[in-house]
């Protein structure tokens, strides 16, 4: 926002979770919304989640690469229209790196890639998917999650938790600003920090903030930049899956 008296920085909310705020410009958010406008169309657009109880998000979603739906991924919209799943662009996954380059500084070491225990990552060779690209990071981002948000919307605490792969996930924000909360690994309450997320900002977390729960428990109406031409919020998810290939 123009005019601030204390312009906002690069936060580390925690070890491994940082914020960077302001880091898409007006004219690549912008094109990230053109291009998000695109993906929800259907077939495999934008959907309602429903969860195993019967209950549905309210936050609507797309998805790209893979299918998520609670709590696994699969090539088509099993839980939609049954369609193939859009595929991820390389664009995106493109600027999935810079996003952790812009994040952390640096790439991180492959063992900040993994995860501990039997579900760890069995490494880069082991992956028909790896890509590199320039920067030499083991996997290439290979799925986004798309929520739509409209002044209601909300999103329970939770964790990713169905990759296989420890790589950080990115969270970029287009449109009204949110309350993003980000907690720790143990449990769904405190100790957490509310960061509010605002078009054009941030969020990356890994290491070992992978496994933190967050959500978002609110969305602020209006508080879209007016040039975006935009209504309520999305926010773009991009992770790693390290899956190989997923069921149908």
């Amino acid at each position: 926002m123009d005019g601030e008296l204390f312009p906002r920085e690069r936060t580390e909310i925690t070890p491994g979770a940082v914020h960077v705020p302001d880091w898409l410009g007006p004219e690549r958010q912008r094109e990230l919304l053109d291009a998000c406008r695109d993906w929800a169309r259907p077939p495999a657009g934008l959907r309602t989640v429903r969860t195993p109880g019967g209950g549905t998000m309210t936050a609507r979603q797309v998805c790209l690469g893979l299918h998520w739906y609670p709590y696994g991924y699969a090539r088509t919209a099993v839980d939609g229209d049954g369609a193939p799943v859009k595929p991820m662009p390389g664009w995106l996954a493109e600027l999935g790196r810079e996003a952790v380059m812009a994040a952390y500084g640096h790439p991180p070491s492959p063992g900040a890639w993994e995860r501990p225990g039997p579900d760890s990552d069995p490494g880069p060779d082991s992956d028909p998917g790896r890509n590199p690209g320039p920067y030499p990071y083991p996997y290439a981002y290979d799925i986004a999650l798309i929520n739509f948000y409209d002044g209601d919307s909300r999103m329970g605490m939770h964790r990713d938790a169905e990759e296989k792969s420890g790589a950080p996930v990115v969270s970029l924000s287009l449109g009204d600003t949110c309350v993003f909360r980000f907690g720790n690994t143990a449990s769904r309450g405190r100790p957490y920090q509310d960061v509010r997320l605002r078009s054009g900002d941030l969020f990356v977390f890994g290491g070992p903030a992978r496994q933190a729960y967050h959500g978002v428990p609110k969305v602020l109406p209006g508080t879209a930049p007016p040039g975006l031409g935009l209504t309520g919020r999305l926010n773009i998810t991009l992770r790693v899956g390290g899956l190989g290939t997923a069921p149908d």
